[in-house]
């Protein structure tokens, strides 16, 4: 593949994981507040409720199949940029709905919308995996990333902006998304769209089959995490009489997990391979399962999700690049198959942890998901032996291994001191990593924006920092879903400015992370 073609297919899967950020983030949250403002805002029953998100659910399992002949078929990007859009239109339709009937629209209209976006979106990351196997991570960073984002933002302004608000501002991100999605490089052509030796074997049927045992590994994983992750909601709802905000905060720790770890946790897969980091996440996560029934409140239970969010960093990409391997070109149908798959089991684990929770004690039900999860010992590797796939992924490419000869600059050329941001704009056009000088421009150019902005916010009365450095009460600041004492606009620039603050110690965290790893890599190279 020629330079100019590999910058194109790199430029064309970062436009992706910006869309999957600005998409999953909504979709995510969507799910966590459907059924409060459906039962709040429309009166509905509990029945209603459930059967609005049953609904969602079934269009979007019935329609992934068909998602992923388009995805194979059309172009992948407009196929997936038309599922950002229906999502957009969902959100508004939720925002504008004033009966059940209007939100079972939405929900159908979202069902079709998430089946064309997500089966396209892994589909077109999946492009680039023979040449690094660190794509599918990436998209699990950039989702999480987007979901710790949404969810942050909406319960700091939810008091301010309502449920109304919150779906307007989810439609807005979508519709962004569908944007950059459109406008983002063209797929290059396949090697063998739509024929090749094993054509047969690829249709629906044989896909299936071949596909099966790692289908059946992702459909229990996925009903593991189903129940422990309705189990949490309810026992934190019911056991300890949280709000929707706190019960966010609960989990929020571990949806920035899931957002830094998953490249990290791929080194392990490249050095012990991937049914062996599978077995020790399964392990991992039944032991957190088990836990929450010993677990005294709400703080521990946090730092606990901490850890099953870790153990998801590992599976769930390790399940995507498996799924797209085994598939071959087919890997729009593999993916539709995939998240049918993940779907049902979703469906049925919370269905079994209502169960669970209604008909036994909370120490037996969270036993019973434990065992479920440490099925996956057993399962998902077996899976991955049986579909043939490589369990030793090469290494994702971080910096060339071997740099062209080139024993005599030429005298035209720049200097090797030349101006940082040259190259800095040139090794991103290479697809290498920044350097961690540019790493250090980027945070301290975003921390003195925020510092301009607190700045104009404190003459204008409007500094949640004030507030939290006179407060009395600095926790109930801290945990409060927005703010009472300012008017609507008001109230919306005031929680903007505090949401602000924690994106900017979150971004602090990661370019840390990232500067470090950086320079570690450096020191390696100049080394060897």
């Amino acid at each position: 593949m020629s330079p100019t073609s590999v910058h194109r297919a790199k430029r064309r899967e970062e436009k992706t994981l910006v869309a999957s950020a600005l998409t999953n983030g909504p979709a995510e949250l969507i799910d966590f507040i459907l059924p409060l403002w459906a039962g709040i805002s429309l009166g509905v029953s509990a029945t209603e409720v459930g059967m609005l998100v049953a609904l969602e659910m079934a269009v979007s399992v019935l329609v992934r199949p068909l998602a992923g002949v388009l995805a194979d078929t059309r172009e992948r990007k407009l196929v997936a940029a038309t599922g950002a859009l229906l999502y957009g239109l969902a959100c508004c339709g939720y925002a504008l709905a004033d009966s059940i009937s209007t939100a079972y629209v939405a929900a159908a209209l979202s069902g079709v919308g998430g089946a064309l976006l997500w089966v396209s979106v892994r589909a077109i990351v999946g492009e680039r995996l023979a040449d690094d196997s660190g794509v599918y991570p990436r998209l699990m960073a950039s989702r999480e990333t987007g979901t710790w984002v949404a969810f942050v933002s909406a319960m700091m302004l939810l008091n301010v902006i309502d449920f109304t608000g919150v779906f307007l501002g989810c439609a807005a991100a979508c519709f962004a998304a569908a944007g950059v999605l459109a406008l983002s490089p063209r797929r290059p052509m396949a090697r063998d769209a739509h024929g090749g030796a094993d054509a047969a074997a690829t249709r629906f049927g044989g896909l299936g089959r071949r596909l099966r045992p790692m289908l059946v590994a992702v459909a229990v994983t996925m009903t593991a995490e189903g129940v422990v992750a309705m189990l949490l909601l309810l026992h934190l709802q019911r056991g300890f009489d949280l709000e929707v905000v706190e019960v966010a905060y609960v989990f929020l720790p571990g949806a920035i997990v899931m957002s830094v770890l998953p490249e990290y946790v791929h080194r392990l897969v490249v050095r012990y391979g991937r049914t062996r980091v599978l077995a020790s996440a399964s392990v991992a996560s039944a032991s957190f399962a088990a836990s929450l029934a010993w677990a005294p409140n709400p703080v521990v239970i946090a730092g606990l999700w901490i850890l099953s969010g870790a153990a998801w960093a590992a599976v769930m990409p390790v399940q995507e690049a498996v799924i797209a391997e085994a598939s071959g070109e087919r890997t729009g149908r593999g993916m539709g198959l995939y998240e049918a798959a993940a779907l049902v089991g979703g469906a049925v684990g919370a269905l079994a942890a209502g169960l669970l929770y209604d008909t036994s004690s909370w120490t037996t039900a969270c036993l019973v998901a434990a065992v479920i999860i440490l099925c996956g010992v057993v399962i998902m590797p077996r899976a991955v032996r049986v579909l043939g796939v490589q369990n030793f992924p090469p290494p994702p490419p971080t910096a060339p291994s071997q740099p062209e000869p080139e024993p005599e600059p030429e005298p035209a050329s720049q200097p090797l001191d030349a101006d940082a941001d040259d190259d800095d704009r040139a090794e991103q056009a290479s697809g290498q990593p920044k350097s961690p000088r540019a790493l250090l421009a980027d945070l301290g150019a975003h921390a003195l924006l925020f510092t301009v902005a607190q700045i104009v916010l404190l003459f204008l009365d409007l500094s949640w920092i004030q507030d939290l450095l006179t407060t009395d009460d600095p926790v109930r600041l801290l945990l409060s879903g927005g703010s009472a004492d300012h008017e609507k606009v008001a109230g919306l620039v005031y929680g903007t400015g505090r949401i602000w603050l924690f994106v900017l110690l979150i971004d602090a965290v990661v370019r840390a992370v990232q500067i470090s790893r950086a320079r570690r890599g450096t020191s390696e190279t100049s080394g060897a």
